[in-house]
């Protein structure tokens, strides 16, 4: 009985949470005391077109090779309020009005929470790494197909605040500066620095943040 007990409160402290991206699905258990992968990553592509019943389809593998039960997080390039998916960067158009967390609750038969995925990465930083303690504005900005970003004021989340549309470079910000962009263009990193000072002046001569945090796929370890 109390192999059972404590197998049971394993399972309420961990979360499966999965990020759709523009290439890649990635998902894994994650224990929610201390933000930190409970098993190794798993990472599916993204098909094409990224439409919700073929992203649905792509999640429900996710899970089934994972193999953990319990709730979902999920998290998605798109502004999401009240539920609704109200955009689609790098996912299909069809994305927009739909209601994120009953569709994916019905397709999986699981308990399902959905977001933007700079929100969800924010939270994590501010709560758990480089923003933790730290009072007054705080920017996240994930760096990866395109660019994605997390406000905070005294640690209240300022919900899809979108920086990667600001104009920049005569186009949108993520159009120049996104780590997609640095791969395609074939640019050094000296180049591709002074894309991203560029994007981080811009920031900060707009909102004056005390801390910028620089994260998604270009803070991946490269070799």
């Amino acid at each position: 009985m109390a192999d059972q007990a404590n197998t049971t409160k394993m399972a309420s402290d961990r979360v499966v949470a999965i990020d759709i991206g523009g290439s890649g699905i990635k998902g894994a258990p994650v224990d929610i005391a201390s933000g930190e992968l409970a098993a190794d990553l798993l990472w599916l592509q993204t098909p094409p077109p990224a439409t919700p019943q073929a992203v649905a389809e792509v999640v429900g593998e996710v899970l089934q090779q994972i193999g953990v039960a319990g709730p979902v997080s999920l998290t998605l390039p798109a502004v999401v309020r009240a539920g609704i998916v109200e955009t689609a960067s790098h996912i299909d158009h069809a994305w927009i009005g739909v209601e994120g967390r009953g569709s994916f609750s019905r397709a999986t038969g699981r308990a399902v929470a959905v977001m933007n995925d700079a929100d969800a990465a924010g939270i994590a930083e501010v709560r758990l790494e480089a923003g933790r303690g730290t009072a007054g504005r705080i920017a996240v900005i994930t760096l990866g197909t395109g660019i994605g970003s997390a406000l905070f004021a005294d640690g209240t989340l300022v919900q899809n605040s979108e920086l990667g549309y600001l104009p920049l470079h005569h186009a949108d910000a993520e159009d120049w500066a996104a780590e997609s962009v640095r791969e395609h263009d074939e640019l050094s990193w000296k180049k591709y620095a002074h894309r991203l000072q560029a994007l981080l002046e811009l920031v900060q001569r707009v909102l004056r943040p005390d801390l910028i945090i620089i994260g998604g796929g270009v803070s991946a370890p490269k070799e």
